[in-house]
């Protein structure tokens, strides 16, 4: 949000400077995030100076160019080259002289120096109206009236120029009464005021002068739910123009195009006071008479930026006597009532709005305006008659015109103030010291927040309804914190708390023993929204009502956030990536399901380039060691099958007692061609809740190192290509021998010299006798177990 410091200071007067006002706007939560110049002329026609053409003639080297000397006064004679087809002596004109920057349309500057242009000296510029920023001609150069502009005196003397500057405010959504720069000013004096400061608020009149005649216009309200408070005023004789230049410069200084001089009166109202006004042309209302309800739903509607819209039937619409709708209330108006050119009578309209029936058109229609985005939040219910009267006011004194009428009113039941029970206990509490209670008193009435009544303890507070935020004893609490200074706060140089050892049977203790491990070997956390967008809706959460179209789904898989971590930095030359994530992922299915799962996500190198290892890219096996390393933990029995899963290219799924405890694979091709990455990337996904209900809790247990050696024993098996290792493993497995205790596939061939349809494994098993050395006929034994079993399962062959 910008805020105008000049137009803050219509209402608060201080002599402070913007620093220090934005340094104390921070403090009080509506932060500054930064402060810009604003000029109402580029460069204030700072170096322009008023000059008289002395002589004018052809340049000796170009038809297109005349050779002038120019008088700036003090006894400066410039010669200047000008390209201008109306530049004669005599003439009075704007110079720029040396030094002076000019401004670009698209805010880029160039110095003037002297200069040989063509062969003669140039010491300065004749200026035109587009070179100076106050038109876009460039017919030629300014012909003053030398009645009016002195030689040598400074061109913007004659000229009632603005210079401002504008803070950037990063307001949270529930600061709806900091929405505006009275909000602002409001906010700023009870903290100038409770601290010391002078500073002095001025409050605008809410006096209107008595009407003369009746207008003959009627309202009607169906619900008064949708709209607890509406005001009308109906102004004859208005004459629609520009606006006044002060006007004009409030608005560009935040960032708005003034349109007209009606316009730019709500839209300063809007951001003036918080309170969002709308304008229509009274002659275009049917039957004189202004309607406010809804119409049936599938009704067409043609809003002011051209576009049919179709009513859903729960949108607040203000309609005219024949239930035509003629606006989209406190959202957006229409293309058939709106203000014109030829509009002498406008009716104008200030109300309170439902927030949530807001919220809702504006979200249904795809509509984020200035005034939605207050309605919605909840604008001030006891403003919309000052704002009104002021703009009124505004209206009559900018375009000629004059309210006739009585203002039509509906306000059936007063919006009351939210009465909030605070305990000083509660407050000492919280800010861990003690605040004196007159100063508590104080910063309250700085707030505009009254007390009822003194209790024991405590006090009896009435909030002002503008303050939709303050319902709770929590918030007042933080209003007065706020006020009196979080600075003032010191932390305390000690802080007591007592660690808790977490048990096995707490799944916290298996996400954080995860989580360190795998930051050991490298990997980064990261953390992503569990808000989306999706492509395929079957079986997705989608939310009643989303935040916007990219956030209307619960994510399905944490595949895509991890994906667009990738795609960040790779984008940013950061190839080699180990991220995990432990989130929830969401389906719908018979009934709602939430599920928690850690993520694992590698692609590029596995290790820095170095001279050892000059490619070292990371890869599915990689992958499924630093998933085993996790599993391990479970101390479960798990088996391995291949997987179908459109994510991936090739995947594998692990199964423990029956159920999926983790998937791994490579990213698909498809789904990184629409993430636009280049490089291989390698996803595993692990069941976490599965794991903790099944993971057992036996200690691991600790054994001497055995006093004989292991024998290794190697096999070449030469089998068929569907058949896996996890099979030759398995089968190894459920070899009766007791010393069999170790099994390893080392090389894996295909290719030349092997039958059509085979591979080869090459098998290492280790085997130990814990008790004696392994007698040559024992080994024999066992070795020929395994050789028939791979035979008889698997037609295997040695090589």
């Amino acid at each position: 949000m910008k805020i105008s410091n000049n137009w803050l200071k219509d209402f608060i007067k201080t002599d402070l400077a913007t620093d220090k006002i934005g340094a104390f706007l921070t403090d009080i939560g509506l932060e500054v995030e930064g402060i810009e110049k604003f000029e109402s002329v580029k460069g204030s026609l700072e170096g322009i100076v008023v000059g008289k053409v002395l002589t004018c003639e052809q340049h000796p080297n170009a038809d297109k160019l005349k050779k002038t000397t120019v008088d700036i006064g003090g006894g400066q004679i410039l010669e200047i080259v000008c390209g201008a087809p109306n530049v004669a002596a005599g003439q009075t004109v704007p110079v720029a002289v040396i030094g002076t920057k000019i401004y670009a349309k698209d805010g880029s500057a160039f110095e003037m120096k002297e200069v040989k242009i063509r062969g003669e000296k140039s010491q300065g510029m004749i200026c035109a109206e587009d070179e100076l920023g106050l038109s876009d001609d460039h017919g030629g150069i300014m012909v003053l009236d030398e009645e009016i502009y002195q030689v040598g005196e400074p061109f913007a003397k004659y000229f009632n120029l603005t210079n401002d500057e504008v803070y950037e405010i990063g307001l949270t959504p529930n600061r709806t009464d900091a929405m505006s720069h009275y909000g602002v000013a409001r906010d700023l004096h009870a903290f100038l005021s409770t601290n010391g400061l002078k500073s002095e608020f001025e409050k605008v009149s809410t006096a209107l002068v008595s009407a003369e005649r009746e207008h003959g216009f009627e309202l009607e309200v169906e619900d008064e739910a949708l709209c607890p408070r509406y005001i009308g005023a109906v102004i004859e004789n208005v004459k629609i123009s520009e606006s006044p230049e002060w006007l004009k410069d409030r608005l560009k200084a935040i960032g708005l195009s003034p349109i007209n001089n009606v316009v730019d009166i709500t839209n300063y109202i809007l951001h003036g006071f918080g309170q969002p006004l709308h304008a229509f042309d009274a002659d275009k209302i049917a039957g004189k008479k202004v309607k406010v309800g809804v119409n049936d739903a599938g009704t067409k509607f043609v809003t002011l930026d051209g576009v049919e819209r179709t009513l859903n039937g729960s949108e607040i619409m203000i309609k005219d006597g024949n239930n035509k709708p003629m606006c989209i209330g406190g959202v957006f108006g229409g293309n058939d009532s709106g203000v014109s050119e030829s509009t002498t009578t406008i009716f104008l309209e200030s109300a309170y709005f439902n927030p949530v029936a807001i919220r809702k058109a504006a979200k249904a229609h795809g509509l984020n305006t200035d005034a939605s985005f207050r309605f919605e939040r909840g604008v001030d219910p006891n403003n919309t008659r000052t704002t009104i009267t002021h703009a009124i006011k505004m209206i009559e004194e900018i375009s000629g015109g004059k309210k006739v009428g009585n203002l039509l009113e509906f306000y059936p039941k007063k919006i009351e103030d939210t009465k909030v029970i605070f305990r000083y206990s509660q407050l000492d509490k919280i800010l861990g010291i003690k605040i004196h209670r007159e100063k508590v008193k104080e910063i309250l009435k700085s707030l505009e927040i009254s007390v009822l009544n003194d209790i024991p303890d405590g006090l009896e507070l009435s909030v002002p309804a503008y303050r939709a935020d303050v319902t709770r004893e929590i918030d007042v609490i933080e209003e007065i914190l706020r006020i009196y200074g979080y600075n003032k706060v010191d932390a305390p140089q000690k802080i007591a708390f007592t660690p808790v050892k977490l048990s096995v049977n707490d799944q916290d203790e298996l996400e954080n023993s995860w989580a360190r491990t795998l930051q050991s070997n490298g990997f980064n956390e990261v953390m992503n929204n569990s808000l989306t967008s999706v492509k395929d809706e079957t079986n997705a959460v989608k939310l009643l009502n989303p935040l916007s179209g990219d956030l209307a789904f619960m994510r399905k898989s944490l595949l895509e956030g991890l994906l667009g971590n990738a795609v960040y930095n790779i984008n940013r030359k950061n190839p080699d990536i180990k991220f995990f994530e432990l989130g929830k992922i969401y389906h719908k299915f018979e009934k709602y399901e939430e599920r928690k799962q850690l993520a694992l996500l590698t692609t590029g190198r596995t290790y820095a380039e170095n001279w050892l290892m000059p490619k070292s890219a990371s890869d599915f096996y990689m992958l499924k060691a630093y998933v085993k390393v996790l599993l391990d933990r479970l101390n479960l029995v798990t088996e391995e099958k291949s997987l179908e899963d459109e994510r991936f290219g090739d995947a594998l799924e692990i199964t423990a007692n029956g159920k999926t405890i983790a998937r791994l694979g490579k990213v698909s091709p498809k789904l990184l061609k629409e993430f636009d990455i280049d490089q291989d990337c390698f996803y595993a996904e692990i069941e976490l809740e599965t794991c903790q209900a099944l993971r057992k809790t036996d200690n691991f247990k600790f054994v001497d190192i055995p006093k004989f050696n292991k024998i290794r024993r190697d096999l070449a098996l030469l089998v068929d290509k569907n058949v896996y290792y996890a099979d030759l493993y398995a089968s190894a497995r459920k070899n009766k021998s007791k010393f069999l205790k170790n099994i390893n596939l080392f090389d894996v061939y295909e290719g030349k010299n092997l039958p059509e349809g085979k591979k080869s494994y090459a098998m290492s098993f280790e085997l130990l006798n814990e008790e004696k050395t392994l007698e040559d006929k024992e080994i024999t034994e066992v070795m020929n177990s395994l050789i028939k079993n791979f035979q008889k399962e698997f037609n295997a062959e040695l090589r």
